[in-house]
């Protein structure tokens, strides 16, 4: 646990670096509070990623996890894009392959595969169009196709099938650690504690929890329902980065943590050193070919089309 003094000594330094290096660096809502208030530009992942295009900036810092950084660099492919904590990576990515779409794909030919950006550069190759937990149902509803093949969280295309009953869905089995843990006791044990606090939750949990929810979203999307709903109190069911985020910049009103450990180990591997090393090194690179890059643009690129 680092100090003030440390944290601002450190920050002071990634500061005068970042203006030295020309660099932008970008912080996920799930982020240590530290690491966002250092950030030119925090939000989720594909937010973070089409704001590093709009960029004029040769250096991009990503404090996130992989398949974050792999985004950016794939929208921005003549930028430097740098992951601090190299080892940081997500499971519900890895529990997808490129293997498992195309056996889906054998199986339901006439299926469109939507996939998730919670996902690896490899997997968006070979998938149709991609979509964030904020436009999932946008771009579902955009589809000509009947069948859908939705990878890889199936929390998440559950919840979007209940919007778009007209079509089947074919569910992949992954899912989010953090926020599948969630229970619906604990739901209606934080809700008798504050029964005056509206419950916002992410669609990544599972189905019972999302029905005992007042708002269902994004993380943006939670920080903007809190932040602009009149209620004083809020049960928030998503990582803890979020209430600490809300908490420092919106104090007048309350947060209360679902459950202590909606903690994100990947998301909090990055320190402020890190952050401070790789601006100074230029070190963790992430590195994709020409190829690479041209093969998972095109369903990132289907997914921005989108109006």
């Amino acid at each position: 646990m680092l100090s003030k003094d440390e944290i601002k000594q450190l920050s002071d330094e990634i500061l005068r670096l970042k203006k030295e290096k020309d660099a932008l660096i970008l912080a996920h809502y799930y982020q240590r509070l530290e690491i966002q208030q250092v950030a030119d530009i925090f939000g989720d992942s594909f937010e973070l990623s089409k704001k590093a295009k709009l960029a004029e900036n040769r250096l991009v810092v990503f404090c996130g996890v992989r398949f974050m950084a792999e985004s950016a660099k794939i929208l921005n492919p003549d930028k430097k894009v740098l992951l601090p904590a190299v080892d940081a990576g997500c499971p519900m990515a890895d529990m997808v392959t490129p293997e498992d779409v195309l056996e889906l794909r054998a199986k339901y030919p006439e299926a469109a595969v939507v996939c998730y950006v919670n996902s690896s550069a490899e997997t968006k190759a070979v998938s149709d169009i991609c979509c964030t937990s904020s436009n999932a149902i946008k771009v579902v509803k955009s589809l000509p196709n009947r069948q859908i093949i939705f990878v890889p969280d199936k929390n998440l295309g559950a919840y979007v099938a209940k919007f778009v009953p007209e079509k089947e869905f074919i569910l992949h089995s992954g899912f989010c650690p953090t926020h599948r843990n969630i229970t619906a006791a604990e739901v209606d044990k934080a809700k008798a504690e504050h029964p005056n606090a509206l419950f916002a939750v992410h669609p990544e949990c599972e189905d019972e929890v999302v029905a005992k929810a007042d708002f269902v979203g994004s993380t943006s999307q939670i920080i903007d329902y809190c932040v602009n709903t009149d209620a004083p109190e809020f049960i928030i069911g998503t990582e803890v980065g979020v209430v600490d985020r809300l908490a420092y910049y919106h104090p007048e009103k309350k947060y209360h943590l679902l459950t202590p450990y909606l903690v994100c180990p990947n998301m909090k591997k990055t320190e402020l050193s890190d952050v401070l090393a790789v601006l100074r090194d230029e070190s963790n690179e992430v590195i994709m070919t020409q190829e690479e890059i041209e093969a998972a643009k095109a369903p990132l690129e289907r997914m921005v089309a989108i109006k």
